[in-house]
């Protein structure tokens, strides 16, 4: 299966799950729509890949690797909603279209963000799974990923530091809770999801999802300054307009993208025990590297 064909299987799988589960519900019908909205505008989905693939280590994929799925992707819909609030970082593009709250208005976005947040871990408890163990563990994983020890301190780290001087070594704590956590806990849930992992597995793969979660953002940064807004899908040189810290600014375009393929090798290399059960994860950490938008 090549890395399109896992997408595309990527995508419909946690697609359907998402639409089989967020139906109508008449007394929200905007907040609904809203949801729909942020959830299903053109995201590559790279987090239910990351699930997808580290579960295909451990036997196929279940209903809990889907709900897994689904969850992040929900959890990373509202980040994202939220990250693009005036109050934020006020972008008024998502992926080439407008943001929820250019779409609709700021309340709606905001509440569309917690929604969202709720509905990630209505998926992982509801009790047709019958697995309370295994679903104990996962919400654990996506709390823990998710809040105050995981993206939500990275983004506060973030806000923190606009306009300001920092080190290398603060940006990449900024990273590893902003966009490591949710990228870790993708991997880790996909794992868990089958109950066929040891603790030596999910060690091995903590050292790739750490290496392949801060390759994602140097190559965000990367991308900030070499792509145009229409292969983007958002403002070009937005981070660097907003006087945010970034690789680029640090260590130079050329430093970030040796810092880049250097995190791309470390991830290889600590999935290399998987042999070739772990094909998918090696071409994810390829497309994470030589991605353009």
């Amino acid at each position: 299966m090549t890395l399109e064909d896992f997408s595309d299987y990527a995508r419909r799988r946690v697609d359907d799950y998402l639409t089989q589960n967020l139906n109508q519900y008449a007394p929200a019908a905007h907040l609904q729509d809203a949801m729909m909205y942020s959830l299903f505008n053109g995201g590559k989905r790279v987090r239910p890949m990351l699930t997808y693939a580290a579960a295909s280590l451990f036997g196929t994929a279940g209903e809990l690797t889907d709900a897994s799925a689904a969850a992040l992707e929900s959890i990373h819909a509202y980040s994202l909603i939220h990250d693009d609030l005036p109050a934020m970082d006020d972008d008024d593009l998502r992926r080439g279209k407008p943001t929820c709250h250019i779409q609709y208005d700021e309340a709606t976005a905001i509440l569309a963000g917690d929604a969202l947040q709720t509905f990630a871990f209505e998926l992982l408890s509801n009790k047709k799974h019958q697995n309370n163990g295994i679903q104990l563990q996962l919400i654990q994983e996506l709390v823990y990923a998710s809040g105050r020890h995981g993206m939500v301190t990275g983004q506060m780290i973030d806000l923190a530091n606009v306009g300001k001087t920092i080190d290398v070594k603060a940006l990449e704590q900024m990273h590893q809770h902003k966009t490591g956590a949710l990228i870790r806990a993708s991997v880790r849930m996909g794992a868990i999801s089958t109950g066929g992992h040891s603790e030596q597995d999910l060690a091995a793969l903590d050292a790739y999802s750490a290496a392949i979660g801060l390759a994602f953002q140097v190559q965000d940064d990367i991308i900030d300054i070499t792509s145009d807004t229409a292969t983007l899908g958002k403002t070009q040189f937005s981070d660097e307009d907003a006087n945010k810290p970034t690789y680029p600014k640090l260590l130079g375009l050329e430093g970030a993208q040796t810092l880049a393929q250097n995190l791309h090798k470390q991830a290889i290399v600590a999935i290399s025990p998987f042999g070739e059960k772990a094909k998918p994860l090696v071409e994810l950490a390829n497309y994470i590297i030589d991605r353009n938008h």
